[in-house]
C-alpha cells in the first residue's frame, strides 16, 4: 500500500471502487489496478487529457485490498489548477473518475487496466468515486491542523494562522467581481428575478438603437483588453435597477448606465441531459436472450443424442427357432464452430475534442456494445437477416438460429390461411396451436414464449361471445399457454423464412423455446473486447468491439416454431 502523504495533498478520495457496477455495465475488480499502487498520475478536468490546459496536477494512487483505488490529489499553481481547487473547496465538484486503457475482460468485468489519469468529473461512471477529504492549507506547512467534521467532509484549518489573524486582523482589501462571478453567486430566485426585469427590458424596449447594433461584446467576457467600458459591475446592475423607476423604463435605464446590449445578461441555453437520448428498437428482449442462453468456456461445441422413439428401437416378442433381430439405435450428433462478429465505427478527432457535452467515446462505445449484443440475440433467434451471399452474414452453421434449425431440434408448426379469417380469429387459433403442440415440447423445464407486439396485442385482445376480453392480463394468458414469460422481439416483425425448393414462403407467429437449451460457447480471448486506434493520415479515432462465439441448440426438440404458410413470391 502506498504511504499516505502527510500535508503535500489538497484532497484526498476514492479513484475507483471494486466490485460496483458501473454506468457503462463493468465492474472493475480486486486485481484490475494493484500493481499501480504508488503511482503517480495526472490529475485533469473531464478526461480531456488531449490539451495541456487541462492538466490540473497530479495524483498518487494508493490499492487498497478489496475496497478500490485511492487517490491523493495534489492541484497545481496554474490558473485552471487555482480555479479547480477553489471549486473542490468550496464542495461545486465532488465526483472522480478514472481513464484506463489496455483493459482485460472476464465477460463484463475488468481484470487488469493501465490507469493513464484521474479526472475531475460532473457525475462519475462509478458510483462509489468521489472525494471525501479536502485539505485548506496555510501559508505554513508546518502549522497544527484542526479537523472539523462538515457534511460528511473533513476541511482542515490551521490554528495557528486563526490565532495571528485575531491578533493582527489584515487590511480589508476588496476584490473587484466580474459580472460572470457575482451572477453566479446569486441563488435561483434571484436570478429569476433578473431574467424577469431583463425580459420586461427587452419588450419596452423595440426597435434596437444603431449604439446596440454595432455592440458586439459578450458582457461576461472578459477575455478582451483590459478596458473599464467593457467590464460590467456588480454596483452598475443594481444603480440600473433602482434607477428603472425614476425614467420609467428598465431598458432606459440600463442604456443609461452604459450596458447597451441588454440580451447578452441571458445565460446560454443548457442541456437538460448529459448525454443524447438514443432513438432505438426496444431492446429489453434482448438482456433476456442474452442473459438466458447456457454459456460454455469454449466454443467448438458438438451435441450427441440417441433417438429412442424409433419402431426399431423397441423391444420385440421372441417366436421360438427364429433369430433374434438386433435393436437399431439412431445416434444424433452435430459439431458447431466459432465465427467472430464484431462492430466497428470511426469518429473524426476533431469531433471528440469539440464534443465537450458529454464524455462522446463512452457513449459511443456504450452503444457499440447495445448494437452487438442485439445482433447475436437477433442471430440466435431467427438469424441475422443478411443473404447467403452477403460476405457479413453470421453463417447459420456458426451461430444456428432458432427459426429454421433442423427437425430434430425445432418442430416447425405450420398454419395454412383461413379465407376472410379476423386477425382477432386467428389469434385465438394460434393460441390452440401452441398449447396442442406441448406435447412435442421436449425441451428443459417451462419455456418462453417469443413473439411480435402484434401478435400479443392480438391475443390480449380476443373477446368471448359475450364481447369480455377472455386474457385479461399477460399472465392470464401466460397460464393459458403454459409458458414462463411472453417475450416481445420488434425484429421478429414480419420474418419471413423462404425455402427456394418451394413454392412457399413461411411467416414467423412465434418461437416457444427454453434458452437454457441453447448453448453459446467463447474461447479464452474470444469474449467481448474493446479496441481503439487512431489513424494518422486520416486524423480518424478507431473503434472496434467484437466476439468470437458459437451458438446451437443441444437438446432435440427443445423449440418449437410456429410459421404461417403463405404462396412464395419471388424476389
Amino acid at each position: 500500500m502506498a504511504k499516505k502523504p502527510k500535508g503535500s495533498f489538497d484532497f484526498a478520495g476514492w479513484a475507483t471502487r471494486f466490485n460496483i457496477k458501473c454506468s457503462d455495465g463493468r465492474t472493475i475488480k480486486n486485481e484490475a489496478f494493484m500493481h499501480h499502487d504508488g503511482m503517480t498520475v495526472p490529475l485533469v478536468w473531464g478526461h480531456k487529457h488531449n490539451d495541456i490546459d487541462n492538466v490540473l496536477g497530479h495524483a498518487l494512487l494508493e490499492f487498497r485490498e478489496n475496497e478500490g483505488i485511492y487517490t491523493y490529489g495534489s492541484f497545481n499553481s496554474t490558473d485552471e489548477g487555482k480555479r479547480a481547487k477553489e471549486m473542490v473547496s468550496h464542495g461545486d465538484i465532488t465526483a472522480l473518475s478514472i481513464y484506463a486503457n489496455k483493459l482485460k475482460h472476464k465477460g463484463s468485468d475488468v481484470v487488469h487496466g493501465e490507469i493513464k489519469e484521474v479526472s475531475l468529473v460532473l457525475a462519475g461512471a462509478n458510483p462509489g468515486a468521489h472525494i471525501e477529504t479536502v485539505l485548506a492549507h496555510s501559508e505554513d506547512e508546518g502549522d497544527e491542523a484542526v479537523i472539523f467534521n462538515v457534511s460528511d467532509q473533513l476541511f482542515l484549518e490551521h490554528s495557528d494562522q486563526q490565532d495571528d489573524e485575531e491578533k493582527n486582523p489584515k487590511e480589508d482589501t476588496k476584490v473587484e467581481k466580474t459580472v460572470q462571478q457575482v451572477f453566479d453567486e446569486f441563488s435561483e430566485e434571484q436570478k429569476n428575478v433578473v431574467y424577469a426585469m431583463i425580459g420586461l427590458a427587452l419588450e419596452e424596449g423595440g426597435k434596437k438603437t444603431q449604439e446596440e447594433d454595432t455592440m458586439k461584446q459578450n458582457l461576461f467576457n472578459n477575455t478582451q483588453q483590459n478596458d473599464e467600458e467593457s467590464i460590467l459591475k456588480h454596483e452598475e446592475v443594481l444603480e440600473a435597477i433602482k434607477d428603472a423607476k425614476k425614467v420609467g423604463s428598465l431598458k432606459t435605464s440600463f442604456l443609461e448606465h452604459g450596458i447597451t446590449d441588454v440580451s447578452q445578461l441571458f445565460p446560454e441555453t443548457q442541456a437538460v441531459n448529459r448525454t443524447p437520448e438514443t432513438i432505438s428498437r426496444d431492446m429489453n428482449w434482448v438482456q433476456k436472450v442474452m442473459s438466458k442462453v447456457k454459456h460454455s468456456p469454449f466454443s467448438r461445441v458438438k451435441s450427441t443424442a440417441v433417438n429412442l422413439t424409433a419402431d426399431e428401437a423397441k423391444a420385440k416378442g421372441y417366436i421360438k427357432g427364429d433369430q433374434k433381430a438386433e435393436q437399431v439405435i439412431v445416434a444424433l450428433k452435430r459439431s458447431t464452430t466459432p465465427q467472430t462478429i464484431y462492430i466497428n465505427q470511426k469518429m473524426d478527432r476533431d469531433d471528440v475534442v469539440d464534443i465537450t457535452d458529454f464524455d462522446v467515446v463512452a457513449f459511443l462505445k456504450s452503444e457499440m456494445r447495445i448494437l452487438l449484443d442485439e445482433e447475436i440475440a437477433r442471430a440466435i433467434l431467427i438469424g441475422d437477416g443478411r443473404l447467403a451471399s452477403d460476405e457479413h452474414k453470421i453463417k447459420a452453421d456458426n451461430v444456428r438460429p432458432i427459426l429454421g434449425d433442423n427437425a430434430v431440434y425445432t418442430v416447425p408448426k405450420i398454419m395454412e390461411p383461413a379465407s376472410g379469417e379476423s386477425e382477432y380469429a386467428f389469434a385465438k387459433r394460434l393460441i390452440k396451436e401452441i398449447i396442442k403442440a406441448r406435447k412435442d415440447y421436449k425441451g428443459s423445464g417451462n419455456p418462453d414464449f417469443f413473439t411480435t407486439e402484434d401478435m400479443l396485442t392480438n391475443m390480449l385482445l380476443i373477446e368471448d361471445t359475450n364481447g369480455r376480453v377472455i386474457y385479461e392480463t399477460v399472465d392470464r394468458l401466460k397460464t393459458a399457454l403454459r409458458v414462463s414469460d411472453i417475450i416481445t422481439v420488434p425484429v421478429m416483425e414480419n420474418v419471413v423464412r423462404t425455402n427456394d425448393a418451394s413454392t412457399f414462403d413461411y411467416t414467423c407467429l412465434g418461437i416457444l423455446v427454453n434458452l437454457n437449451d441453447y448453448n453459446v460457447g467463447a474461447d479464452k480471448g474470444g469474449a467481448v473486447s474493446m479496441f481503439e486506434d487512431f489513424d494518422i493520415d486520416y486524423n480518424k479515432e478507431k473503434y472496434l468491439i467484437e466476439t468470437r462465439i458459437s451458438g446451437a441448440l443441444i437438446k432435440p426438440y427443445s423449440a418449437i416454431s410456429f410459421e404461417l404458410k403463405t404462396n412464395h413470391v419471388a424476389g
